[in-house]
C-alpha cells in the first residue's frame, strides 16, 4: 500500500467522518436523544474498535438503525433513560459474552459463520427496514411537500451523481432538505441560539436517571442477535474489499469484542448503540487508501463535534418532515439490501426448507414488529407483544433466534451458497 502523507489522511479522515455523518445523527433525532452524544460515542466506539482489533481494521463505527423500534417502544411503554441505558450496556455485554464464546469454542470463527447464512441474514435485515416503515411515514405526515422535496434529492444523489457523492445521498438530501425548510420558513432556531460553543456533553444512558426497570433490558438487548447478523457480514465485505481476511486476523472474536464494548460505552453515556458501517467500506472501495489510521482520524472528527453544543443545536433544529423524507428512503433500502443478500448468494427457494426460515423471520419479525410500531405510533400499551414471564421482549429478536435456529434444525436438501461468496458479490 502507498504511503500517503499526514495531510491527506487528515483529508481523508474528515472524509469518513463525513460518510458516516447523516446515518449516524438520524437515529437519535428520530428517538429523540442527543446527535452530539452519538457522534462522540460513535468517534470514541471507532478508537475502542480499533484497538481490541490490533489497529488493522479499516471500519468506522456508528449509530445502529435495528435498535430503532426496541428503542422508541421502551419509551412508548414508559421505561426511564436509565432503564433503556442499561438495556444498549446488556447489547453489548451480549456482544462480549459470544465473542468469548467464540474464543473458547473449537474452530468458533467458522460456527459463527454457519450461524449467519444468507438465508437467515437477508429477511432479517428485509425485516429491519420494513418495520420501520411506519416511523418513515409518521415523520413525514405533517409536512409532506418538504419530505418529498428531501426524499428527491436523495434519489437523486444516488443514481445521477458520481464517485464519493455518491456514497453520500443521505447527506445531500440532509442538506438541501435543511436548507429548502431554511427557505420556507419551517426551521425554529431557539436550540441553535440557545446552545453554547463549546461544553461538556449532558450524559444520559445510564447516567440519565429516573427508575430502573428490567423490562427494558429485555426489549433492547436481545436485539443484539440481530446486530450480529448485521457484523458478520461487514466484516466479510470489509476484508474482501481490502483483500484480507479479518475472520482469520485479528478474528471475529476480537471484532465481535470491539462492537460490543463500543455499544457499551454508548449505553453507558447515552448515545444510540453502535454497529459497523458499511458506508465506510464504500468509501474505502472508492478512495482505494484502506489505511486504518484514517479511519481513526474520522473518530477524532467525530468526538470534536460531539463537544460543539452549538453543532449540536443546530441539528436539533432540522423539522421533522426532513427527518421523514430520509427515513423513508433510507429504510427502504435497508429492506432491499436484505432482498439483495438472497439474490446475491442465489437462494434456491424452491426447496421448502429455505421457505419455511424466511417465513418465520418474516411473520415473526413483521408480525409482531407491526404491533409494536402500533403501540408507538398510538402511544398505548398492547399486551400482545412476546413476553418471557411478565416482560416483553422485541419481535425482531425473536424472528432472529427463530431464524437461526430453524436454519440449524431443518435439514439442507442441498448445499447453500457459502455466505463468504455472497459477501463478495455485494463488495
Amino acid at each position: 500500500m502507498e504511503e500517503i502523507t499526514a495531510e491527506r489522511r487528515v483529508v481523508l479522515g474528515l472524509q469518513h467522518t463525513v460518510a458516516m455523518f447523516g446515518a449516524t445523527i438520524l437515529v437519535p433525532l428520530i428517538v429523540g436523544w442527543s446527535p452530539s452524544i452519538a457522534l462522540l460515542s460513535a468517534g470514541v466506539g471507532t478508537l475502542l474498535f480499533h484497538l481490541v482489533t490490533k489497529g488493522i481494521v479499516p471500519v468506522f463505527l456508528g449509530s445502529s438503525f435495528a435498535f430503532i423500534a426496541p428503542i422508541l417502544l421502551a419509551q412508548a411503554e414508559g421505561y426511564s433513560f436509565l432503564s433503556i441505558g442499561v438495556g444498549i450496556v446488556g447489547a453489548g455485554i451480549v456482544y462480549l459474552i459470544v465473542s468469548f464464546l467464540v474464543t473458547v469454542i473449537p474452530d468458533g470463527t467458522h460456527k459463527i459463520r454457519a450461524l449467519f447464512p444468507p438465508i437467515v441474514t437477508g429477511p432479517i435485515i428485509a425485516v429491519i427496514g420494513i418495520t420501520l416503515a411506519p416511523v418513515a411515514i409518521n415523520q413525514a405526515k405533517d409536512n409532506w411537500w418538504l419530505a418529498v422535496v428531501t426524499l428527491g434529492a436523495v434519489i437523486v444523489a444516488s443514481i445521477w451523481f458520481r464517485g464519493l457523492f455518491k456514497l453520500l445521498p443521505i447527506l445531500t438530501g440532509f442538506l438541501v432538505g435543511y436548507i429548502v425548510a431554511i427557505i420556507f420558513g419551517q426551521v425554529e432556531f431557539a436550540a441553535l441560539n440557545e446552545a453554547k460553543w463549546l461544553a461538556w456533553p449532558d450524559f444520559g444512558g445510564v447516567f440519565g436517571g429516573g427508575e430502573f426497570d428490567f423490562g427494558a433490558v429485555w426489549l433492547i438487548a436481545p436485539v443484539a442477535l440481530v446486530t450480529m447478523i448485521e457484523h458478520v457480514g461487514d466484516i466479510l465485505t470489509n476484508g474482501r474489499v481490502v483483500g484480507k481476511d479479518f475472520f482469520d486476523n485479528p478474528g471475529v472474536n476480537r471484532t465481535l469484542l470491539g462492537d460490543g464494548l463500543a455499544t457499551l460505552l454508548a449505553g453507558l453515556i447515552g448515545g444510540p448503540p453502535n454497529t459497523t458501517y458499511s458506508e465506510n467500506t464504500g468509501v474505502l472501495a472508492v478512495t482505494k487508501v484502506y489505511d486504518p489510521r484514517v479511519l481513526r482520524i474520522g473518530a477524532l472528527f467525530a468526538i470534536l463535534l460531539g463537544f460543539i453544543p452549538k453543532f449540536g443545536g443546530l441539528l436539533q433544529t432540522v423539522p421533522v418532515p426532513v427527518l421523514g423524507g430520509l427515513s423513508m428512503v433510507l429504510f427502504g433500502m435497508i429492506a432491499s439490501i436484505g432482498l439483495r443478500v438472497l439474490t446475491d448468494a442465489r437462494v434456491d427457494f424452491t426447496q421448502s426448507r429455505n421457505l419455511i426460515v424466511a417465513a418465520l423471520i418474516l411473520v415473526i419479525g413483521l408480525g409482531f414488529g407491526a404491533f409494536d410500531q402500533v403501540t408507538t405510533l398510538m402511544q398505548t400499551s398492547w399486551d400482545g407483544l412476546p413476553t418471557i414471564g411478565d416482560v416483553k421482549i422485541s419481535g425482531l429478536a425473536l424472528a432472529a433466534l427463530a431464524g437461526v435456529i430453524a436454519n440449524l434444525v431443518l435439514p439442507k436438501a442441498i448445499d447453500e451458497p457459502e455466505y463468504e461468496e455472497a459477501a463478495e458479490k455485494a463488495a
